[in-house]
């Protein structure tokens, strides 16, 4: 491997940096907003560029600095997450907030932002390269598969994760952290793709093992997928004069502390038969076909009436967004 293919890559993301609202152009003399950087971090976990983009916006519009989402509420923020998913991430992006508040700002170290609630291995080290240009190594999926074509690591992450991430700390450059972080991770993202990796536009093909061998698309050797589970509940429909009602789920658990349609607890397996109505949602452990049961009565316990044609302020996650279009198709 040549001594340069550093430097070509670097020289790549700065003429062809994706344009990332949360994102600094490289060679800028501004410094990365942590909180920006944070914020799109924690946003991006399992979700993509297309979707975070324009809900980062929303986010910087409401609350422009980590100060004023500390303040909000939790439930104006839940809503406002609705249709992101994976609801721990905004709960913890609240106690984050305020704790970064308490603290007088984000610290600038792995080890400080570790103890943050909600932040991991890989969004301290994110964010410390980036937003503070510390000597760290985020490693996301884009990274670990740039690096395993480059140095030839041909089993299943699943197998080969270690030596994946000790090979990324090895070639990471010491200085310009960040700039190299955000540049493999483009790299991954547009150019070397898990199919039909474009590496004719890639500036570091000529030093990359899988290239050579004429396969690249073939490494890392993709993971043996398992069948997802199925499970099976009921959503209860109670409608009364233009208006559905909905109730916040518990704090802890899936879809904690969102609002939600009332219904049954979720059980392991499918419905023996299709019911008359339902939705299918696909978590990530998961699969779930939600029966869609009307009732004339509300349960007992706190809720409210939402009128239907503001269903959207309700912040509603997927799966009873789901529910509700199919109601309202049908009436």
């Amino acid at each position: 491997m040549s001594a340069n293919w550093k430097n070509r890559l670097l020289e790549h993301y700065r003429d062809h940096a994706r344009d990332l609202p949360w994102r600094v152009r490289p060679g800028s003399n501004r410094r990365p907003d942590p909180y920006h950087v944070w914020l799109s971090e924690v946003m991006l976990q399992q979700t993509t560029v297309a979707t975070v983009t324009p809900r980062f916006a929303r986010f910087i519009e409401k609350w422009p600095e980590v100060s004023d989402l500390a303040s909000a509420s939790r439930e104006v923020l839940l809503a406002e997450w609705a249709g992101l998913g994976y609801y721990a991430r905004a709960r913890n992006l609240h106690g984050c907030a305020q704790q970064v508040v308490a603290l007088g700002g984000f610290p600038e170290d792995e080890a400080g932002l570790r103890e943050l609630p909600g932040i991991g291995a890989y969004t301290a080290a994110a964010i410390a390269a980036i937003a503070f240009d510390a000597d760290s190594v985020p490693i996301d999926t884009n990274v670990e598969r740039v690096v395993a074509r480059i140095e030839g690591i041909e089993g299943p992450l699943a197998e080969t994760r270690s030596e994946v991430h000790d090979a990324a700390r090895a070639l990471w450059p010491k200085e310009r952290a960040g700039d190299f972080a955000q540049a493999m991770m483009d790299l991954g993202a547009t150019i070397c793709r898990p199919k039909t990796p474009r590496c004719g536009e890639c500036p570091v093909s000529g030093d990359c093992a899988a290239f050579a061998t004429g396969a690249p698309e073939a490494i890392p050797a993709p993971k043996v997928r398992k069948a997802r589970p199925e499970r099976r509940g009921t959503a209860w429909w109670i409608e009364r004069d233009g208006a559905v009602w909905l109730v916040r789920r518990p704090a802890k658990g899936m879809l904690g502390g969102m609002a939600a349609l009332p219904g049954s607890e979720w059980t392991d397996g499918a419905w023996p038969e299709e019911p008359e109505q339902a939705v299918r949602h696909v978590f990530t452990h998961f699969a779930l076909t939600l029966a869609i049961e009307p009732r004339d009565v509300p349960p007992e316990g706190e809720g409210w009436w939402q009128p239907i044609d503001r269903i959207d302020e309700a912040g509603l996650p997927t799966l009873y967004a789901k529910v509700v279009e199919a109601m309202t198709l049908v009436s």
